[in-house]
């Protein structure tokens, strides 16, 4: 039998290696300039950027805040936050499903984020590709809404895995959807058991003093290393 001398390369590791080794030096750089990015990442519908908005203003006054908004066409979420009065900067993926380091890279030095304390990046509105891609955040997070089902994380378990805190938006809608939020939380604490779960409205603001306080302590500790 001749000898196979077929030549095998595995493109995704090489993709992912390259992507790994950019997202570093998007954290490095954030920390030379005392930024704390924070990947936000979820499904359409989920209530990303009324959440974001929210939890900017309950943030206060204490830290400057800045916005980057991908999406793959579209600069709806980019003028709310600026309407809002959010330093806000849109980001077209030009069809790609989710931001990836070398995206996020360019965004930021575009963006001009050296003198930002936060910057919130809402990512592609998806729970697959999103979670595969590191961005060089310092937390990942996640919102899911309540009417979604508290089966997400069975379905997308990666998505549960990366994420440093899950928000579960639209406690408002308890008594129209069926949610269990014990089977949620065991579900996602078998996949990840440091994560943080809150429960919480974006629209009542149930919740949200939990959500702050916790992310408020993540900040000041990347500040103090």
């Amino acid at each position: 039998m001749a000898e196979n001398n077929v030549r095998v390369i595995d493109v995704n590791v090489g993709i992912f290696e390259e992507n790994d080794r950019i997202a570093a030096d998007v954290r490095a750089q954030n920390k030379a300039n005392g930024t704390f990015l924070v990947n936000v990442m979820a499904s359409p519908g989920a209530g990303k950027t009324t959440t974001l908005l929210r939890t900017i203003r309950e943030l206060g006054s204490e830290y400057k805040i800045g916005v980057m908004e991908a999406d793959i066409e579209a600069t709806v979420d980019a003028e709310k936050m600026a309407d809002a009065g959010v330093r806000a900067m849109q980001i077209h993926t030009g069809g790609e499903c989710c931001m990836d380091a070398s995206m996020t890279q360019t965004a930021i030095n575009e963006f001009e984020t050296s003198d930002l304390d936060v910057v919130f990046l809402e990512n592609v509105g998806n729970l697959v590709c999103t979670a595969e891609q590191d961005v060089g955040a310092n937390i990942n997070i996640e919102i899911l809404s309540l009417p979604e089902g508290d089966d997400k994380p069975l379905k997308y378990p990666l998505m549960f895995t990366v994420t440093q805190a899950v928000l579960v938006n639209k406690t408002d809608t308890r008594k129209f959807f069926a949610f269990d939020d014990e089977a949620f939380v065991e579900r996602v604490h078998a996949l990840n058991p440091l994560s943080e779960i809150f429960f919480v409205s974006a629209k009542t603001g149930e919740g949200f003093d939990a959500w702050i306080n916790w992310l408020e302590r993540q900040i000041d500790l990347a500040k103090s290393f």
